[in-house]
């Protein structure tokens, strides 16, 4: 069970958040000042703190100085009143995980809770995998093996690669990062652009300073603004509390904004406001907030084609377009394959407590034959599964999805779909149940048997799985299910 200290001078507070936090699996000590709390904290060793802004004794500044100078990895909630909502954000710069604010509201702690445990365990096992010491220059291999770093560039988890395609995208970062310039960033779903942002900004002068993300493509037209400058307590329905928004939380560091283009037209109208004028007001508030906020966007599509589309504003764009980075899809970068693919597996690893060295040579082989067109997400979540149902030291094929073992097959089945029918017409291995003239056969018949032929090897390949053998046909299954019903399978 995960161990919580709270503490807060008031009481009510202290019992309410015990009871509240053991009834759902937690082992939770209390202290009433800051002394104690410190006291507590050294004796009890726990995943994660609680404590109020304002004690008797010593402030919340005083007090997340002293637990992140002893134990750095312990993330520390801040509980405050809304008035303390500016102070609560500064202390979040200096390394707060997060604010709560009062009233309480038991679902958003347990939440809240859940999540910085889980970030703060992932944050240290990643920090654990990579400190082991770099192979020796020049040495060969295979992909890395758990306890041992890979010898890529890599910081906060993203490793960077050694091909000439990677080398000249650790350049562009590396050329960019201590500047204050804009960057957008370009790249397919899954290619690493939030990764090559966070790295940016580690290699900045805001590296000690936040780094804010937003997907813009997740959140509605109506919840944007608000997300983006914050709103006042009862500036809209439904505008129960004020809200620092990401604008705000960034100040003084990074604001990444994932698929920027997904932002309505009057989003962007008030977005190039912030930055052209470095201001901004909460919505429903009169009160000017300065701002010094470094922003990298990222796109999958070119913002300048969606501005000559109407789609996206131009103005914008030339003030986001100080700097541009490409991140190359996965399936160009084949030479950093294997080492990414074993990074990765030394992580899961460790999530997974595993002890999973490699990858067998055909497992190998059907990575560096794969398209991945789900780039590094899809293989990092690939070598999760894998390495989940592995039971052995390697893992093998049996442990990896149909579409990937069976690619280059159905590959050349798709671009050549007549010529497997053609062959089973003239030696009659198989049986069509399309009936034609074998001297003269139409062209309706020849179809007829190519779409048989094909629909019956996936069919054995999946083991007459119709949910899979219709996706891997692309088709519904309604269509399948006529189709079998055509040609009586």
């Amino acid at each position: 069970m995960k161990k919580i200290v709270v503490v807060d001078d008031e009481a009510d507070i202290c019992f309410l958040l015990k009871r509240f936090l053991s009834k759902n699996d937690f082992i939770v000590e209390t202290a009433q000042n800051g002394k104690d709390g410190l006291a507590l904290i050294e004796s009890v060793s726990p995943d994660l703190v609680m404590t109020d802004f304002r004690l008797g004794d010593i402030t919340g500044t005083d007090l997340l100085t002293a637990i992140k100078s002893k134990r750095p990895h312990v993330p520390v909630l801040i509980i405050t009143g809304y008035s303390d909502i500016k102070v609560a954000v500064n202390v979040m710069k200096l390394g707060a995980y997060d604010y709560i604010t009062k009233p309480l509201f038991p679902d958003e702690i347990l939440v809240t809770v859940k999540k910085a445990i889980a970030d703060a365990e992932s944050s240290k096992a990643e920090e654990q995998e990579y400190t082991s010491s770099a192979p020796v220059a020049g040495q060969t291999g295979d992909a890395p093996k758990p306890g041992r770093k890979s010898s890529s560039r890599m910081k906060a988890g993203y490793i960077m690669g050694q091909s000439d395609i990677s080398d000249n995208l650790f350049k562009q970062v590396d050329l960019v990062a201590p500047t204050n310039f804009s960057v957008i960033i370009y790249g397919e779903s899954g290619s690493g652009k939030e990764a090559i942002a966070q790295e940016i900004h580690n290699r900045s002068r805001r590296k000690d300073m936040p780094f804010v993300a937003m997907d813009c493509g997740a959140i509605s037209k109506e919840l944007a603004g608000s997300e983006l400058f914050g709103h006042e307590k009862g500036s809209f329905t439904g505008a129960l509390n004020t809200k620092i928004g990401h604008f705000e939380m960034a100040n003084g560091g990074t604001l990444f904004l994932d698929e920027v283009s997904n932002l309505s037209y009057e989003i962007q109208v008030a977005l190039l406001r912030v930055v052209q004028e470095r201001k901004m007001r909460r919505i429903g508030g009169s009160k000017e907030i300065d701002l010094d906020v470094r922003i990298i966007v990222a796109s999958n599509e070119r913002l300048l084609e969606s501005a000559r589309n109407g789609k996206f504003r131009e103005d914008l764009y030339y003030r986001f377009n100080e700097f541009t980075i490409e991140v190359p899809a996965l399936r160009n970068r084949k030479d950093d394959l294997m080492l990414f693919a074993g990074a990765f597996l030394d992580t899961t690893n460790v999530e997974l407590n595993k002890n999973v060295s490699g990858f067998s040579e055909e497992v190998k082989n059907d990575f560096l034959n794969y398209s991945w067109p789900g780039n590094l997400r899809e293989l990092k979540n690939v070598i999760k599964r894998a390495t989940l149902l592995s039971d052995g030291e390697l893992i093998e094929e049996k442990s990896l999805p149909f579409e990937i073992v069976n690619y280059k097959r159905l590959k050349d089945l798709d671009e050549e779909p007549a010529a497997p029918a053609a062959a089973s017409a003239s030696t009659g291995s198989v049986e069509s149940p399309v009936e034609g003239d074998d001297s003269k056969p139409s062209l309706k018949t020849v179809a007829n048997e190519a779409e048989y032929d094909m629909i019956m090897q996936v069919l054995r390949d999946v083991n007459f799985n119709k949910s899979k053998a219709a996706r891997l046909l692309n088709i519904d299954r309604k269509t399948l299910y006529n189709k079998m019903k055509q040609f009586d399978i």
